[in-house]
């Protein structure tokens, strides 16, 4: 019975090796695709979730000094007093 044990074993021997030409196939074409699709992405300037973070994070720090700015520029105007203009009008003195 060392006949069919041997075609089975040599069978084997050949699936395993198949498979593994396979697997090797498998992962170079991943590797070639992502390769393609980063440099189809760099020409197109699309950006990086990373880089679209850090300037929405600067944007909205931007907005909170500005709101702030804001508030500060409104209650300095409310205690200045309103400047004689100077344009032959009387002042409410």
């Amino acid at each position: 019975m060392s006949g069919p044990n041997k075609f089975f074993d040599d069978m084997s021997k050949l699936m395993t090796s198949a498979m593994g030409v396979a697997q090797g196939a498998r992962t170079e074409a991943e590797t070639a695709m992502k390769s393609w699709m980063d440099r189809w992405l760099a020409d197109r300037d699309f950006v990086t979730r990373e880089e679209f973070e850090a300037v929405r994070a600067m944007a909205q720090k931007a907005r909170e000094e500005n709101e702030a700015l804001k508030a500060r520029l409104a209650a300095l105007e409310a205690a200045a007093p309103l400047p004689n203009t100077g344009r032959g009008g009387k002042s409410k003195e």
